[in-house]
């Protein structure tokens, strides 16, 4: 590990950026360019004094996790991403399949939706990122252990998933989740990230292996969901899923028909944030 290196990257990375350029407001006038470390250590979900301290040259070696989250909260490119891991003293990830690195293009497209929830997805269900009303919306998946930020997986093993969404849509919703990942695994059958939670759902949940053994494949596209938001109440959402280059990534965006009660709600939802939200 590389700790002055490391250190004057971090720096250089976060005087470049604007409040604006990652979604936050910009406030009063700043007396130094860029973000300040407690803003940076805020979006990758570490402490202020430790990312101070990374700064400092007097942190501990950072894990591949936090490293991941740095490199989201800062924008870096995969080629910056790579640099960053390099100084830690890490082997930077190599994805046999889809990467999990979000471009910095996609993420300043997340920030400007600040009164929209969005968040990006791999194509068979990690959540890579989501802005503050996705986090409102869902639950703040960062807040979860990397494990159980896959939308498929939560979908078939925690229950409060599905409470979310009426009865009479839920079957619909696993249909679609597993026909999605019927069509990323064949398009990719030497990633083991989706053939491993394919052999572990139909290992663990008997709902999924009958769904799995119907052989339905669809790759998921726009589409409208109804959603029971425990603050708001329910909502109707017109879901528009926009596709990376390579299409393992998507951006997912949910918008409410203008002057429609859902529409009302989610002004709503801006408005109550994360404050009470109940689902996990």
């Amino acid at each position: 590990m590389d700790r002055p290196e490391l250190a004057d990257f971090l720096r250089r990375c976060r005087t470049r950026l604007a409040p604006a350029d990652v979604g936050l407001a910009g406030g009063a006038r700043r007396r130094t360019p860029g973000l300040r470390r407690e803003e940076v250590a805020h979006l990758a979900g570490m402490s202020a004094d430790y990312y101070t301290r990374l700064e400092q040259s007097r942190g501990p070696r950072p894990s591949r996790q936090m490293l991941a989250a740095l490199a989201r909260a800062l924008r870096l490119t995969a080629d910056e991403r790579d640099h960053l891991f390099h100084l830690a003293g890490e082997e930077p990830p190599r994805e046999a399949g889809g990467s999990t690195h979000v471009r910095p293009g996609l993420l300043l497209i997340l920030d400007r939706l600040h009164d929209t929830p969005a968040q990006v997805l791999s194509d068979f269900g990690d959540v890579l990122a989501q802005n503050a009303m996705a986090a409102a919306l869902h639950g703040d998946a960062f807040s979860r252990p990397p494990h159980m930020r896959n939308i498929v997986r939560r979908a078939f093993t925690d229950n409060d998933v599905l409470a979310r969404y009426p009865a009479e849509d839920r079957e619909t919703l696993l249909r679609a989740h597993v026909a999605n990942l019927r069509a990323v695994l064949a398009a990719r059958p030497d990633d083991p990230r989706p053939a491993a939670l394919v052999a572990e759902l139909r290992a663990s949940s008997p709902h999924f292996a009958r769904l799995w053994e119907e052989h339905r494949v669809a790759v998921r596209r726009s589409d409208t969901k109804r959603v029971l938001h425990p603050v708001v109440g329910p909502l109707e959402l017109d879901c528009e899923v926009l596709l990376s280059a390579e299409h393992d990534q998507r951006l997912v965006v949910y918008t409410a028909r203008p002057g429609s009660d859902s529409y009302e709600r989610l002004r709503l939802l801006r408005v109550v944030g994360l404050q009470d939200l109940t689902v996990g």
